[in-house]
């Protein structure tokens, strides 16, 4: 990927000490990358590189704003991202990811690009429900029929407060429960 060469460290010419790059995200980073949850943002990401004989290890801490659809509305909002992850890369002889945080690079690596990365941390940052915030204070319950209600603060149809306190209401197979004794 042509345009994302800003985003390659050549490590074998590194001393063996800790290096720091600091890298600006805007829209175009995005469209670099299929069915990304982000498609507009701006962010800053600082990278804290240290290297020694045996690996690397990266910190990374980006902040920003992603611009988000709405999933109740399709309206679009902005979402603050404010994360640090780390990762470390062990050489070795052959690339091997081993976790989410390890992974092995060949000792005859010439240079790692991070933006895949810093694609990945600002994606598990974006929340799985995106909901904008003036509907945040909302609630949902789900009804007898399985369908969800969406309530403003506040709002109720009277199915949470129990306004009826005899359970005229109550279905006739549950009313012989009220006759039970109260512990």
């Amino acid at each position: 990927m042509k345009d994302l060469r800003p985003f390659d460290i050549e490590i074998q010419t590194l001393k063996l000490k800790r290096h720091e790059y600091e890298y600006d995200i805007e829209d175009s980073f995005f469209t670099h990358f299929e069915r990304s949850p982000v498609e507009k943002g701006k962010f800053t990401v600082k990278l804290t590189l240290d290297k020694s004989e045996t690996m690397l290890q990266l910190k990374f801490h980006i902040s920003g704003v992603a611009e988000l659809a709405c999933d109740r509305t399709s309206e679009f909002f902005d979402y603050p991202i404010d994360v640090t992850n780390r990762l470390i890369l062990k050489f070795g002889e052959e690339n091997e990811e081993l976790s989410d945080e390890i992974e092995i690079i060949s000792r005859g690596t010439h240079n790692i690009n991070v933006a895949q990365y810093i694609y990945e941390f600002i994606g598990l940052a974006v929340p799985m429900k995106k909901i904008h915030p003036r509907l945040a204070a909302e609630q949902y319950e789900e009804t007898e029929e399985g369908i969800l209600v969406y309530r403003s603060a506040g709002e109720t149809d009277g199915a949470e407060g129990d306004d009826d306190p005899e359970g005229d209401d109550l279905d006739p197979r549950w009313q012989i429960l009220k006759n039970l004794p109260k512990n």
